[in-house]
Protein backbone atom coordinates (compact mmCIF):
# COMPACT_ATOMS: atom_id res chain seq x y z
CA UNK A 1 0.00 0.00 0.00
CA UNK A 2 1.34 3.43 -1.00
CA UNK A 3 1.90 5.67 1.99
CA UNK A 4 0.73 9.27 1.85
CA UNK A 5 3.40 11.96 1.90
CA UNK A 6 2.21 13.45 5.17
CA UNK A 7 2.42 9.99 6.76
CA UNK A 8 6.00 9.64 5.53
CA UNK A 9 7.09 13.04 6.88
CA UNK A 10 5.54 12.33 10.28
CA UNK A 11 7.32 8.96 10.41
CA UNK A 12 10.60 10.72 9.65
CA UNK A 13 10.04 13.24 12.44
CA UNK A 14 9.18 10.52 14.95
CA UNK A 15 12.32 8.62 13.99
CA UNK A 16 14.43 11.78 14.37
CA UNK A 17 13.09 12.54 17.84
CA UNK A 18 13.60 8.90 18.86
CA UNK A 19 17.20 9.05 17.62
CA UNK A 20 17.89 12.13 19.73
CA UNK A 21 17.26 15.19 17.54
CA UNK A 22 16.49 18.46 19.29
CA UNK A 23 14.39 19.48 16.29
CA UNK A 24 13.89 18.37 12.70
CA UNK A 25 12.04 18.90 9.47
CA UNK A 26 11.14 16.43 6.74
CA UNK A 27 10.17 16.63 3.10
CA UNK A 28 8.55 14.04 0.86
CA UNK A 29 8.00 14.35 -2.88
CA UNK A 30 6.18 12.00 -5.24
CA UNK A 31 6.52 12.66 -8.95
CA UNK A 32 5.93 11.22 -12.38
CA UNK A 33 7.01 12.37 -15.80
CA UNK A 34 6.67 11.29 -19.39
CA UNK A 35 8.56 12.59 -22.42
CA UNK A 36 8.45 11.77 -26.11
CA UNK A 37 10.93 12.68 -28.89
CA UNK A 38 10.02 12.49 -32.58
CA UNK A 39 12.34 12.56 -35.56
CA UNK A 40 11.47 12.07 -39.19
CA UNK A 41 7.81 11.69 -38.28
CA UNK A 42 8.57 8.62 -36.18
CA UNK A 43 8.95 8.00 -32.50
CA UNK A 44 12.64 8.24 -31.58
CA UNK A 45 12.48 7.96 -27.81
CA UNK A 46 9.90 7.72 -25.04
CA UNK A 47 10.62 7.80 -21.33
CA UNK A 48 8.51 7.55 -18.23
CA UNK A 49 9.63 7.84 -14.62
CA UNK A 50 7.90 7.62 -11.26
CA UNK A 51 9.28 7.78 -7.78
CA UNK A 52 9.19 9.04 -4.22
CA UNK A 53 12.01 10.90 -2.50
CA UNK A 54 12.18 11.60 1.21
CA UNK A 55 14.54 13.89 3.09
CA UNK A 56 15.25 14.52 6.77
CA UNK A 57 17.10 17.44 8.35
CA UNK A 58 17.99 17.15 12.03
CA UNK A 59 19.40 19.61 14.55
CA UNK A 60 21.57 18.95 17.59
CA UNK A 61 21.92 22.39 19.10
CA UNK A 62 23.43 24.50 16.32
CA UNK A 63 24.73 21.48 14.42
CA UNK A 64 22.68 19.96 11.61
CA UNK A 65 22.72 17.31 8.90
CA UNK A 66 20.51 16.35 5.99
CA UNK A 67 19.94 12.83 4.60
CA UNK A 68 17.69 11.55 1.83
CA UNK A 69 16.50 8.30 0.27
CA UNK A 70 14.14 6.91 -2.34
CA UNK A 71 13.21 3.86 -0.24
CA UNK A 72 10.30 4.57 2.12
CA UNK A 73 10.39 1.42 4.24
CA UNK A 74 10.28 1.68 8.04
CA UNK A 75 13.81 0.32 8.31
CA UNK A 76 15.16 2.93 5.93
CA UNK A 77 13.43 5.74 7.80
CA UNK A 78 14.93 4.59 11.09
CA UNK A 79 18.38 4.23 9.53
CA UNK A 80 18.11 7.72 8.01
CA UNK A 81 17.42 9.24 11.42
CA UNK A 82 20.32 7.42 13.09
CA UNK A 83 22.68 8.38 10.27
CA UNK A 84 21.55 12.02 10.33
CA UNK A 85 22.13 12.28 14.09
CA UNK A 86 25.62 10.81 13.74
CA UNK A 87 26.43 13.25 10.96
CA UNK A 88 25.06 16.23 12.87
CA UNK A 89 27.22 15.45 15.90
CA UNK A 90 30.31 15.71 13.68
CA UNK A 91 29.18 18.82 11.79
CA UNK A 92 30.52 22.30 12.64
CA UNK A 93 28.24 24.64 14.56
CA UNK A 94 26.29 27.19 12.56
CA UNK A 95 24.97 30.02 14.76
CA UNK A 96 22.36 30.93 12.13
CA UNK A 97 20.83 27.48 11.60
CA UNK A 98 17.52 26.30 12.99
CA UNK A 99 13.82 25.99 12.28
CA UNK A 100 11.42 28.92 12.14
CA UNK A 101 9.76 30.11 15.32
CA UNK A 102 6.11 29.04 15.54
CA UNK A 103 4.89 32.64 15.18
CA UNK A 104 6.74 32.92 11.83
CA UNK A 105 4.95 29.98 10.22
CA UNK A 106 2.26 30.05 7.57
CA UNK A 107 -1.02 29.01 9.16
CA UNK A 108 -3.50 29.30 6.31
CA UNK A 109 -3.33 29.45 2.54
CA UNK A 110 -5.46 28.96 -0.56
CA UNK A 111 -3.73 26.52 -2.88
CA UNK A 112 -6.75 26.32 -5.19
CA UNK A 113 -6.50 30.01 -6.07
CA UNK A 114 -2.93 29.49 -7.30
CA UNK A 115 -4.04 26.88 -9.88
CA UNK A 116 -0.79 24.96 -9.67
CA UNK A 117 -2.31 21.70 -10.87
CA UNK A 118 -4.22 20.92 -14.06
CA UNK A 119 -7.13 18.63 -13.12
CA UNK A 120 -7.37 17.19 -16.64
CA UNK A 121 -6.04 13.64 -17.18
CA UNK A 122 -2.39 12.96 -17.90
CA UNK A 123 -1.84 12.99 -21.69
CA UNK A 124 -1.25 9.63 -23.31
CA UNK A 125 2.08 8.85 -25.02
CA UNK A 126 0.18 8.86 -28.32
CA UNK A 127 -1.04 12.41 -27.65
CA UNK A 128 2.47 13.62 -26.86
CA UNK A 129 3.87 11.89 -29.95
CA UNK A 130 1.22 13.52 -32.13
CA UNK A 131 2.03 16.97 -30.71
CA UNK A 132 5.75 16.54 -31.36
CA UNK A 133 5.13 15.17 -34.87
CA UNK A 134 2.87 18.10 -35.74
CA UNK A 135 5.50 20.59 -34.55
CA UNK A 136 8.16 18.84 -36.63
CA UNK A 137 5.96 18.79 -39.73
CA UNK A 138 5.10 22.47 -39.37
CA UNK A 139 8.76 23.38 -39.15
CA UNK A 140 9.75 21.24 -42.15
CA UNK A 141 7.00 22.92 -44.17
CA UNK A 142 8.91 26.21 -43.98
CA UNK A 143 10.86 26.66 -47.21
CA UNK A 144 14.57 26.60 -46.40
CA UNK A 145 14.33 24.40 -43.32
CA UNK A 146 16.40 21.33 -44.13
CA UNK A 147 15.82 19.25 -41.01
CA UNK A 148 14.45 19.25 -37.50
CA UNK A 149 17.02 18.36 -34.91
CA UNK A 150 14.43 17.49 -32.31
CA UNK A 151 10.74 17.80 -31.55
CA UNK A 152 9.78 16.91 -28.00
CA UNK A 153 6.67 16.85 -25.83
CA UNK A 154 6.39 16.11 -22.14
CA UNK A 155 4.28 16.13 -19.02
CA UNK A 156 5.10 16.05 -15.34
CA UNK A 157 3.21 15.94 -12.05
CA UNK A 158 4.61 16.29 -8.55
CA UNK A 159 3.22 16.38 -5.05
CA UNK A 160 5.32 17.72 -2.16
CA UNK A 161 4.77 17.77 1.58
CA UNK A 162 6.77 19.48 4.32
CA UNK A 163 6.51 18.93 8.07
CA UNK A 164 8.62 20.05 11.03
CA UNK A 165 8.79 19.67 14.80
CA UNK A 166 7.90 23.35 15.19
CA UNK A 167 4.34 22.42 14.18
CA UNK A 168 4.33 23.19 10.47
CA UNK A 169 2.59 20.86 8.01
CA UNK A 170 1.67 21.59 4.43
CA UNK A 171 1.80 20.38 0.86
CA UNK A 172 0.54 20.92 -2.66
CA UNK A 173 0.58 19.39 -6.14
CA UNK A 174 2.01 20.73 -9.40
CA UNK A 175 1.72 19.83 -13.07
CA UNK A 176 3.58 21.02 -16.14
CA UNK A 177 3.15 20.45 -19.86
CA UNK A 178 5.77 21.29 -22.48
CA UNK A 179 6.40 21.20 -26.23
CA UNK A 180 9.52 22.27 -28.14
CA UNK A 181 11.09 22.14 -31.59
CA UNK A 182 14.65 22.79 -32.84
CA UNK A 183 14.89 23.55 -36.56
CA UNK A 184 17.95 23.64 -38.85
CA UNK A 185 18.17 25.74 -42.01
CA UNK A 186 20.83 25.64 -44.71
CA UNK A 187 23.40 22.96 -45.41
CA UNK A 188 27.02 22.08 -44.72
CA UNK A 189 29.08 24.71 -42.93
CA UNK A 190 26.29 27.21 -43.53
CA UNK A 191 23.75 25.43 -41.37
CA UNK A 192 22.04 27.46 -38.66
CA UNK A 193 19.53 26.42 -36.04
CA UNK A 194 17.03 27.98 -33.68
CA UNK A 195 14.20 26.80 -31.49
CA UNK A 196 10.84 27.59 -30.02
CA UNK A 197 8.88 26.01 -27.24
CA UNK A 198 6.24 26.50 -24.61
CA UNK A 199 5.75 25.25 -21.08
CA UNK A 200 2.54 25.68 -19.10
CA UNK A 201 0.87 24.50 -15.93
CA UNK A 202 -2.38 23.82 -17.81
CA UNK A 203 -2.57 21.86 -21.04
CA UNK A 204 -5.28 24.22 -22.35
CA UNK A 205 -2.87 27.18 -22.20
CA UNK A 206 -0.16 25.52 -24.33
CA UNK A 207 0.52 27.08 -27.72
CA UNK A 208 -0.32 24.94 -30.73
CA UNK A 209 2.24 22.53 -32.14
CA UNK A 210 1.95 24.23 -35.53
CA UNK A 211 2.73 27.66 -34.08
CA UNK A 212 5.80 26.35 -32.26
CA UNK A 213 7.13 24.46 -35.28
CA UNK A 214 6.61 27.34 -37.70
CA UNK A 215 8.26 29.79 -35.32
CA UNK A 216 11.31 27.55 -34.85
CA UNK A 217 11.74 27.23 -38.61
CA UNK A 218 11.32 30.93 -39.28
CA UNK A 219 13.84 31.80 -36.61
CA UNK A 220 16.40 29.36 -38.02
CA UNK A 221 16.07 30.92 -41.49
CA UNK A 222 16.80 34.37 -40.07
CA UNK A 223 20.30 33.20 -39.04
CA UNK A 224 21.46 32.10 -42.51
CA UNK A 225 24.48 33.81 -44.08
CA UNK A 226 25.70 35.03 -40.70
CA UNK A 227 28.77 37.26 -40.44
CA UNK A 228 31.03 38.52 -37.70
CA UNK A 229 30.22 41.99 -36.37
CA UNK A 230 32.59 44.95 -36.42
CA UNK A 231 34.56 45.61 -33.25
CA UNK A 232 33.54 48.64 -31.26
CA UNK A 233 30.93 50.07 -28.91
CA UNK A 234 27.34 49.66 -30.06
CA UNK A 235 23.83 49.51 -28.60
CA UNK A 236 22.72 45.96 -27.85
CA UNK A 237 19.08 44.87 -27.75
CA UNK A 238 18.51 41.70 -25.73
CA UNK A 239 15.57 39.78 -27.21
CA UNK A 240 12.74 38.95 -24.81
CA UNK A 241 13.67 35.28 -24.93
CA UNK A 242 17.02 35.98 -23.25
CA UNK A 243 16.59 39.35 -21.53
CA UNK A 244 15.59 37.62 -18.30
CA UNK A 245 19.20 36.43 -17.99
CA UNK A 246 20.22 40.03 -17.28
CA UNK A 247 17.70 40.32 -14.48
CA UNK A 248 18.84 36.88 -13.35
CA UNK A 249 22.31 38.31 -12.72
CA UNK A 250 20.78 41.00 -10.51
CA UNK A 251 18.74 38.41 -8.61
CA UNK A 252 21.86 36.32 -8.03
CA UNK A 253 23.68 39.39 -6.74
CA UNK A 254 20.98 40.17 -4.14
CA UNK A 255 20.77 36.58 -2.91
CA UNK A 256 21.19 36.68 0.87
CA UNK A 257 23.76 33.88 0.86
CA UNK A 258 26.02 35.88 -1.49
CA UNK A 259 25.46 39.08 0.47
CA UNK A 260 26.35 37.31 3.71
CA UNK A 261 29.64 36.13 2.18
CA UNK A 262 30.34 39.57 0.73
CA UNK A 263 30.64 37.91 -2.69
CA UNK A 264 28.36 40.17 -4.72
CA UNK A 265 28.80 43.21 -6.93
CA UNK A 266 25.68 44.62 -5.21
CA UNK A 267 26.80 43.93 -1.64
CA UNK A 268 26.78 47.66 -0.75
CA UNK A 269 23.90 48.68 -3.01
CA UNK A 270 20.91 48.62 -0.63
CA UNK A 271 18.84 51.82 -1.12
CA UNK A 272 20.95 52.72 -4.14
CA UNK A 273 19.92 52.96 -7.77
CA UNK A 274 20.45 49.65 -9.58
CA UNK A 275 17.86 49.99 -12.37
CA UNK A 276 16.75 53.06 -14.35
CA UNK A 277 14.57 55.59 -12.54
CA UNK A 278 10.88 54.70 -12.76
CA UNK A 279 11.54 50.95 -13.10
CA UNK A 280 10.06 48.46 -10.62
CA UNK A 281 10.97 44.82 -10.05
CA UNK A 282 8.24 42.92 -8.22
CA UNK A 283 8.11 39.39 -6.83
CA UNK A 284 4.67 37.82 -6.64
CA UNK A 285 4.51 34.15 -5.52
CA UNK A 286 0.71 34.09 -5.78
CA UNK A 287 0.20 34.48 -9.54
CA UNK A 288 -2.22 31.76 -10.79
CA UNK A 289 -0.97 29.14 -13.26
CA UNK A 290 2.66 30.20 -12.91
CA UNK A 291 5.57 27.83 -12.16
CA UNK A 292 7.11 30.07 -9.49
CA UNK A 293 3.97 30.32 -7.38
CA UNK A 294 3.74 28.68 -3.96
CA UNK A 295 1.70 29.25 -0.79
CA UNK A 296 4.68 28.86 1.57
CA UNK A 297 8.43 28.46 1.27
CA UNK A 298 10.62 25.46 2.11
CA UNK A 299 10.85 26.52 5.76
CA UNK A 300 7.09 26.90 6.21
CA UNK A 301 7.01 30.70 6.06
CA UNK A 302 4.06 32.40 4.31
CA UNK A 303 4.99 33.80 0.91
CA UNK A 304 3.83 37.28 -0.08
CA UNK A 305 4.28 39.92 -2.74
CA UNK A 306 7.33 42.13 -2.27
CA UNK A 307 9.03 45.03 -4.02
CA UNK A 308 12.64 44.23 -4.85
CA UNK A 309 13.41 47.41 -6.78
CA UNK A 310 11.28 50.54 -6.41
CA UNK A 311 11.71 53.43 -8.84
CA UNK A 312 15.12 52.00 -9.71
CA UNK A 313 16.21 51.77 -6.05
CA UNK A 314 17.14 48.41 -4.48
CA UNK A 315 14.84 47.71 -1.51
CA UNK A 316 15.21 44.03 -0.58
CA UNK A 317 17.61 41.12 -0.38
CA UNK A 318 16.35 37.57 -1.04
CA UNK A 319 16.51 35.80 2.31
CA UNK A 320 15.91 32.42 3.86
CA UNK A 321 16.04 32.06 7.65
CA UNK A 322 19.81 31.51 7.90
CA UNK A 323 20.72 34.42 5.64
CA UNK A 324 18.24 36.68 7.42
CA UNK A 325 19.69 35.81 10.83
CA UNK A 326 23.23 36.41 9.61
CA UNK A 327 22.29 39.84 8.23
CA UNK A 328 20.06 40.73 11.18
CA UNK A 329 16.99 41.15 8.97
CA UNK A 330 13.50 39.60 8.77
CA UNK A 331 13.32 36.62 6.36
CA UNK A 332 11.56 37.20 3.04
CA UNK A 333 10.10 33.66 2.80
CA UNK A 334 12.36 32.71 -0.09
CA UNK A 335 13.75 29.37 1.09
CA UNK A 336 13.91 26.63 -1.55
CA UNK A 337 15.01 23.02 -1.09
CA UNK A 338 14.62 19.48 -2.29
CA UNK A 339 14.39 16.35 -0.13
CA UNK A 340 18.16 15.91 -0.25
CA UNK A 341 19.29 19.54 0.10
CA UNK A 342 19.31 22.23 2.76
CA UNK A 343 17.22 25.38 2.29
CA UNK A 344 18.81 28.23 0.36
CA UNK A 345 17.51 31.60 -0.87
CA UNK A 346 15.69 31.60 -4.21
CA UNK A 347 13.28 33.90 -6.01
CA UNK A 348 9.73 33.09 -7.06
CA UNK A 349 7.76 34.88 -9.81
CA UNK A 350 9.49 38.06 -10.96
CA UNK A 351 8.07 40.88 -13.12
CA UNK A 352 10.05 43.82 -14.46
CA UNK A 353 8.07 46.92 -15.35
CA UNK A 354 7.55 47.13 -19.09
CA UNK A 355 8.22 50.16 -21.23
CA UNK A 356 5.86 51.86 -23.66
CA UNK A 357 7.70 51.15 -26.92
CA UNK A 358 7.36 48.03 -29.03
CA UNK A 359 10.51 46.03 -29.77
CA UNK A 360 10.32 47.23 -33.38
CA UNK A 361 10.41 50.83 -32.17
CA UNK A 362 13.56 50.16 -30.16
CA UNK A 363 15.17 48.61 -33.23
CA UNK A 364 14.40 51.76 -35.21
CA UNK A 365 15.70 54.01 -32.46
CA UNK A 366 18.92 52.09 -31.77
CA UNK A 367 20.46 53.07 -35.09
CA UNK A 368 23.32 50.65 -35.65
CA UNK A 369 23.91 47.77 -33.27
CA UNK A 370 23.15 44.16 -32.38
CA UNK A 371 19.88 42.38 -31.63
CA UNK A 372 20.96 39.40 -29.52
CA UNK A 373 18.77 36.32 -29.90
CA UNK A 374 20.98 33.64 -28.30
CA UNK A 375 24.02 33.43 -26.05
CA UNK A 376 26.56 30.77 -25.16
CA UNK A 377 29.07 30.55 -22.35
CA UNK A 378 29.65 33.29 -19.83
CA UNK A 379 32.32 35.03 -17.84
CA UNK A 380 30.61 36.93 -15.05
CA UNK A 381 32.69 38.26 -12.16
CA UNK A 382 30.38 37.97 -9.12
CA UNK A 383 32.39 40.55 -7.17
CA UNK A 384 32.70 43.29 -9.79
CA UNK A 385 29.83 42.61 -12.20
CA UNK A 386 32.15 42.49 -15.21
CA UNK A 387 30.23 40.74 -18.00
CA UNK A 388 31.36 38.89 -21.12
CA UNK A 389 29.37 36.39 -23.18
CA UNK A 390 29.35 34.79 -26.58
CA UNK A 391 26.36 35.91 -28.63
CA UNK A 392 24.60 35.63 -31.95
CA UNK A 393 21.68 37.48 -33.44
CA UNK A 394 20.80 40.06 -36.06
CA UNK A 395 22.67 43.19 -37.11
CA UNK A 396 20.76 46.45 -37.18
CA UNK A 397 21.89 49.21 -39.55
CA UNK A 398 20.18 52.61 -39.52
CA UNK A 399 17.24 51.16 -37.62
CA UNK A 400 16.68 48.15 -39.87
CA UNK A 401 17.71 44.49 -39.57
CA UNK A 402 20.19 43.75 -42.35
CA UNK A 403 21.83 40.34 -41.72
CA UNK A 404 22.62 37.65 -39.19
CA UNK A 405 25.55 37.79 -36.76
CA UNK A 406 27.49 34.95 -35.13
CA UNK A 407 30.88 34.34 -33.51
CA UNK A 408 30.51 37.47 -31.46
CA UNK A 409 31.46 38.50 -27.92
CA UNK A 410 29.59 41.20 -26.01
CA UNK A 411 31.09 42.76 -22.90
CA UNK A 412 30.30 45.40 -20.30
CA UNK A 413 29.63 45.83 -16.60
CA UNK A 414 26.31 44.75 -15.13
CA UNK A 415 26.00 47.82 -12.93
CA UNK A 416 26.21 50.06 -16.00
CA UNK A 417 24.11 47.77 -18.20
CA UNK A 418 21.24 47.41 -15.74
CA UNK A 419 21.31 51.04 -14.71
CA UNK A 420 20.76 52.42 -18.21
CA UNK A 421 18.56 50.09 -20.26
CA UNK A 422 15.34 50.88 -22.11
CA UNK A 423 12.54 48.31 -21.81
CA UNK A 424 10.15 47.26 -24.57
CA UNK A 425 6.55 46.17 -23.98
CA UNK A 426 6.76 42.59 -25.28
CA UNK A 427 7.11 40.47 -22.11
CA UNK A 428 5.10 37.24 -21.95
CA UNK A 429 2.88 37.46 -18.90
CA UNK A 430 2.58 33.72 -18.20
CA UNK A 431 6.29 33.20 -17.50
CA UNK A 432 7.76 33.00 -14.03
CA UNK A 433 10.18 35.75 -15.06
CA UNK A 434 8.27 38.44 -16.93
CA UNK A 435 10.98 40.53 -18.59
CA UNK A 436 10.60 42.44 -21.89
CA UNK A 437 13.29 43.02 -24.50
CA UNK A 438 15.96 45.33 -23.07
CA UNK A 439 18.07 47.83 -24.99
CA UNK A 440 21.48 48.57 -23.46
CA UNK A 441 22.82 51.81 -25.02
CA UNK A 442 26.47 50.83 -25.26
CA UNK A 443 28.41 47.57 -25.03
CA UNK A 444 31.71 46.39 -26.44
CA UNK A 445 31.34 44.03 -29.43
CA UNK A 446 34.06 41.93 -30.95
CA UNK A 447 34.09 39.23 -33.59
CA UNK A 448 35.77 36.05 -32.36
Amino acid sequence: MTQSLDTLTKALLRAAEKAGADSADAMAARGSSISVDVRGGKLEQAERSEGVDIGLRVFIGKRSANVSASDTSDNTIEEMAVRAIAMAKEAPEDPYSGLADPDQLATQWDVESLELCDPSPEPTPETLQDDAARAEAASLAIKGVTQVQSASAGYGAQRVFLAATNGFEGGYRRTDRGLSCVAIAGAGSGMERDYDGDSRVFQADLRSAEDIGESAGTRALAHLDARKPPTGTFPVLFDERISSTLIGHLLAAINGAAIGRGASWLRDAMDQQVLPAGVYLIEDPHRPRTPGSRPFDAEGLPTSKRVIVEDGILKSWTLDLAAARKLGLPPTANAARGPGTNPSPATWNIALAQGEAAREDLIKDMGTGLLVTSMIGSTINPNTGDYSRGASGLWVENGEVTHAINECTIAGNLRDMLGNFLAANDARQHLSRVVPSLLVPGMTLAGT
